[in-house]
């Protein structure tokens, strides 16, 4: 297929050329592989800028995006690969095999640094926010061996999915340290001050008076970030929340344990040692079920599945993805209705040809580099994430270019539970995303 560049992407391309490290922080839609392969392309073959690139991608993009768009474009002929995946024996095989582009899903970058000798002149982190944590092994390795790398290229559409802090790891990877500092301490203790604590014991940080501000300009040198909406005519999107209650008795149940962080059901009992264990369990029973011990799942109401037959029933035939996150809610939704899971290819090509009509997905199986557009436009969250970057990237799988119908996100809300406190958390962190991309928005005149 011969490819016909939209400015934003020749801008993107030629951004990639002039620096050596960057992060284009582009939405979903807007083409980050085939720009960041023209440039490759051109680094490779015609410049002879660059020797062998190392490609880090999630499983399922690694071995099913990047190569069909390489095979993809007539452009990129010449721009050979191999896919550096499955067990140990096919991943040494691929090492061996001569190309210019080895790509690697992320899960393997720890094992690649420690059995491989070191001769990557290049390396693409296709979602860098996955490398968000300085504690993960992925970081630890890849940072070992960033001296030997010449250029590294970051994309990702969420840098920040929970926290500012989160862009100290990613930064790094990039420029060792120039712009937010060698060690996380010195940029937390620069640019953030403590938040929730207990005595000495410091749960969370928040960034201090102008902080944010401070951050932008400093990375805003390497960084380019788009809209997807500023480039594309992207389809109409709405937001709707499903209120449901619960009943007298069903609300005492909810609100004993919110209290004491205990409570008896029957012969069950049911604790929380902590903060995040009480958070989890209050987001179960908002859903309708929650864990007890050894894993049985412990019945409280019927709401949630009460309003997906409304749902269900109002939609009349037109598909609609079911977004859950504990296998109890999938356990109970799969009682209750005749509904498929999205698991595997065939899934995926049945729902894009219309062949099932209600679709159950996990936010964390359905993020980078699936497209699900062509099978419906209405997605309902049935559970809540705390994490943004899973719940825009699920959103983003029928909210995309190429959607030819208005996209409905139906969020399925037990009013006076912990489902408020995460549905405002993921529209808090919405904003501030928001104001990074836009404090290093690149300003094209198209």
């Amino acid at each position: 297929m011969k490819y016909n560049p939209h400015n934003y992407q020749e801008y993107a391309k030629d951004f990639i050329l002039a620096h050596p490290v960057c992060c284009l922080m582009l939405d979903m839609g807007l083409g980050k592989t085939i720009i960041t392969l023209t440039a490759l392309w051109l680094l490779a073959l015609d410049y002879f800028d660059i020797g062998k690139v190392l490609v880090i991608a999630p499983k399922r993009v690694a071995e099913d995006t990047w190569p069909k768009e390489l095979s993809k474009w007539e452009h990129l002929t010449g721009l050979s690969y191999s896919l550096v995946l499955g067990n140990q024996k096919q991943r040494e095989d691929a090492l061996i095999k001569k190309a210019f582009i080895y790509i690697i899903n992320r899960e393997n970058v720890a094992w690649l640094v420690e059995n491989h000798s070191w001769d990557f002149d290049t390396v693409v982190i296709d979602e860098l926010s996955s490398f968000k944590s300085n504690k993960a092994q992925r970081f630890k390795a890849l940072k070992k061996v960033r001296p030997k790398i010449q250029r590294v290229i970051g994309l990702t559409g969420t840098p920040t999915p929970n926290s500012l802090l989160d862009l100290w790891p990613q930064m790094y990877l990039l420029d060792v340290g120039e712009r937010l500092g060698r060690f996380i301490g010195g940029y937390r203790d620069r640019f953030f001050k403590p938040d929730k604590r207990n005595r000495e014991i410091i749960y969370s940080y928040k960034p201090r008076d102008g902080a944010e501000e401070k951050i932008y300009e400093l990375i805003s040198d390497i960084c380019i970030s788009m809209k997807a909406a500023d480039f594309l005519k992207m389809p109409e999107k709405i937001n709707n929340r499903i209120e449901v209650s619960m009943d007298q008795k069903e609300r005492k149940l909810y609100e004993s344990f919110q209290r004491d962080m205990c409570l008896k059901l029957g012969d069950e009992e049911l604790d929380a040692i902590n903060a995040a264990g009480l958070s989890n369990k209050l987001l179960q029973m908002a859903n309708g079920a929650v864990y007890g011990e050894e894993k049985k799942a412990l019945p409280i109401h019927d709401r949630k599945l009460d309003a997906l037959e409304d749902l269900i029933e109002a939609a009349n035939g037109k598909p609609l993805l079911v977004a859950y996150w504990y296998k109890h809610d999938l356990a109970r939704i799969r009682e209750r209705f005749d509904i498929r899971t999205i698991d595997t290819a065939k899934d995926i090509d049945d729902w894009n040809a219309g062949k099932i009509p209600v679709a159950l997905i996990h936010p964390a199986s359905a993020g980078h580099g699936l497209n699900l557009q062509a099978g419906g436009s209405t997605i309902v969250w049935f559970g809540l994430t705390w994490s943004l970057e899973l719940y825009l990237q699920l959103n983003a799988r029928l909210w995309r270019q190429g959607q030819k119908n208005t996209v409905v996100i139906q969020h399925i809300i037990t009013k006076g539970t912990h489902d408020e406190d995460v549905m405002k958390a993921l529209e808090t962190k919405d904003y501030r995303q928001s104001a990074l991309i836009d404090a290093v928005k690149a300003r094209l005149e198209l």
